[in-house]
């Protein structure tokens, strides 16, 4: 079976993410795939999906010359045939239904976000019979697909896009005596929240029961949003905070840290926070798609209400007052993600996804040179 896998850009971070993997376990039951992309961006995820064996495909094009876009895509997949395509956010979806339908070839497509535009919520509502099955990257996004763009549970898969690995980095625990050592990972948009921890920083209590620890605060990633955050950070005189630009080695800067931040407005799974608790880090996140189910309010770390700087200064300043709990909050997290999302869990939703796409395709005899061909089910009385 050869499956397009067609996303927006190869952006570093994101839903290009966690590509690598979820190919692997394509793979594992026997397809052949490519990756299709949009538009370039920064371009970032290319090596990672080179690295994994994956042949990529970028269009030399930007992100609203839609025409050019789905021209670019059905002479791509006219050439090279696929008999699944597999789509990742809104306007690969959107272009990769209407090149599936064309060649009727089954589209399976993602939801990862917690928040969809109004304009793409209601595209994706009036043309969500046109994919196969969708696939929510948490049980959050699942409940929202359900409501948003009332899918039924047959055409409906759960796969959690992170799969915990045992080995990876583990950040040392604070000592009395050192600042405490804080990271937040992620592109600099405001979706992220980034402005909301500036502010938070900026209401600390002068005075508390007990003094605060020092700490000092690592932003890395890059994004539109740099010089607005660099400046907002100079004007609150914030001397402790540094943006550290994107890093290619996300795992040894985790590893780095004592206490993981994410602030943001609106996540679906948010892979950086899995991979922090991987590390054996204790997470002060806003209470946003799957993160108030991962990270355990009190056990894990703490919950605050997204764009919300007064609840997260008092997280964070708790936290500080007493930097010695950091250490059983990370042994908690830890514990949480290797136990909910570990290598054996992410092959059997990979699994279970394949079998039900498999189920929703009526297979044709083989063709000559023994590739079969797969077609959709009719779901909305057209012809498949």
């Amino acid at each position: 079976m050869r499956i397009a896998y067609v996303i927006n850009s190869v952006e570093g971070g994101g839903a290009a993410l966690p590509v690598p993997a979820v190919a692997r376990v394509l793979r594992d039951h026997g397809a052949l795939v490519e990756v299709f992309a949009l538009t370039r961006r920064d371009g970032r995820a290319i090596g990672p999906m080179q690295d994994s064996g994956l042949r990529v495909q970028v269009r030399p094009g930007g992100e609203k010359d839609h025409l050019q876009a789905l021209a670019w895509l059905t002479t791509s997949l006219e050439a090279w045939r696929p008999d699944l395509i597999w789509t990742s956010l809104t306007r690969a979806t959107l272009l990769g239904q209407i090149v599936g339908r064309a060649r009727r070839a089954p589209v399976v497509s993602w939801q990862h976000a917690a928040y969809l535009k109004p304009a793409n919520r209601m595209l994706l509502r009036s043309s969500q019979a046109l994919s196969a099955m969708w696939v929510a990257d948490s049980h959050s996004v699942a409940a929202l697909t359900t409501e948003r763009l009332a899918i039924p549970p047959d055409r409906l898969a759960t796969w959690p896009l992170f799969a915990a690995d045992a080995a990876a980095p583990q950040a040392r625990a604070w000592r009395p005596g050192e600042p405490v050592r804080i990271g937040t990972l992620g592109r600099l948009h405001p979706v992220k929240g980034h402005d909301i921890l500036i502010e938070a920083l900026t209401r600390l209590p002068a005075k508390a029961l007990s003094p605060l620890a020092p700490f000092e605060i690592l932003i890395a990633g890059d994004g539109r949003d740099r010089e607005a955050l660099a400046a907002a950070i100079a004007a609150a005189g914030l001397d402790n905070v540094r943006l550290t630009g994107f890093t290619d080695r996300p795992r040894e800067f985790l590893a780095g840290l004592h206490l993981y931040l994410q602030p943001s407005r609106s996540e679906g799974l948010c892979i950086a926070v899995h991979e922090a608790m991987q590390a054996g880090l204790p997470c002060l996140v806003s209470a946003v798609g799957e993160l108030p189910y991962s990270v355990r309010d009190g056990e894990c770390g703490l919950v605050v209400p997204p764009n919300d700087a007064d609840a997260l200064a008092q997280a964070l300043a708790w936290l500080l007052a007493d930097p010695e709990r950091l250490r059983s909050m990370g042994e908690a997290a830890r514990a949480t993600v290797l136990d909910r999302f570990g290598p054996d869990a992410f092959a059997r939703a990979g699994a279970d996804v394949m079998a039900r796409v498999a189920a929703r395709t009526l297979g044709a005899k083989d063709p000559p040179g023994g590739r079969r061909r797969w077609r959709t089910r009719p779901a909305n009385g057209l012809s498949a």
